[in-house]
């Protein structure tokens, strides 16, 4: 299945993320803030990244946005997943780059239908 690079600042969600995805065949790295993201998704090339919107400095549009606009890691789909529900975030997000958003907390069908939609799978 996908490599998929987790970002977010909660050891929990990473947890429930991490666990969702090995179940369903995927190799999971994770990393607990926007900045780590960036550089690892440019050092893992990971197939995918769900990133986390609130986090302390720098916050996931931002790492979405940096992302999505570099040649090296734009090729790279980011499902934003993040307790902003409302429709502006909805939209903002998928303004930066993501290729879907989903809230917390999260559904696993719901995720592992959007990655395969993402993924082409």
């Amino acid at each position: 299945m996908a490599r998929v690079l987790i970002v977010d600042d909660s050891p929990t969600e990473i947890h429930v993320l991490t666990g969702i995805l090995q179940k369903n065949g995927h190799e999971v790295d994770s990393v607990d803030n926007a900045e780590a993201g960036i550089s690892r998704a440019k050092e893992a090339l990971p197939e995918l990244i769900l990133m986390d919107v609130v986090m302390p400095g720098m916050n996931g549009f931002q790492a979405t946005r940096s992302i999505s606009k570099d040649p090296q890691t734009q090729h790279i789909p980011i499902i934003i997943v993040t307790t902003k529900d409302q429709e502006t975030d909805r939209v903002w997000g998928m303004r930066q780059g993501a290729k879907d958003y989903i809230t917390k907390p999260v559904n696993e069908s719901e995720l592992v239908s959007k990655i395969n939609a993402v993924l082409g799978g």
